[in-house]
């Protein structure tokens, strides 16, 4: 099962203060961060899974806040970014963009019938997320066990 659904946004603040005040989102705050060439912020939902992802980025990064507001991606566990990857290409779904050239271990894969990418998290990474964004959150399975 998916433990996020992501929203590129122009405006993090609006966007996190539209959720809390319809929805009840609570949120761990802002992280302003870089990718690369990007500098891009971001924000999770406490209280999932699944959890609200928000990204405002820049320009020709992915997450391209310029062409407005959008469902991104669903994010999903997995034990191996590269072989859950090589598996999705296999099927069909065509590499959107890999991070792992980057030193994050993630990628996304477009599903052209839905609009959206799924995006492949190493869940190594797992433990940091839950201390960083939901420290009360609970151990999630992998997409492929």
């Amino acid at each position: 099962m998916f433990y996020h659904v992501c929203f590129v946004v122009p405006d993090i603040d609006e966007a996190m203060e539209d959720l809390s005040r319809t929805v009840g989102a609570q949120w761990s705050g802002v992280l302003e961060d870089s990718l690369g060439d990007w500098d891009y912020r971001l924000a999770f939902s406490r209280g999932g899974p699944p959890y609200l992802e928000l990204v405002q980025g820049p320009p020709g990064s992915p997450w391209d806040s310029s062409l407005g507001a959008r469902c991104h991606h669903l994010g999903f566990w997995t034990e191996s970014v590269e072989q859950s990857s090589a598996r999705l290409s296999r099927e069909g779904f065509e590499e959107e963009f890999s991070a792992c050239p980057l030193g994050r271990p993630y990628v996304y894969h477009k599903v052209k019938s839905l609009g959206v990418d799924l995006e492949l998290m190493d869940i190594s990474r797992q433990s940091k997320f839950l201390s960083s964004w939901d420290p009360e959150g609970q151990p999630m399975l992998p997409f492929d066990d």
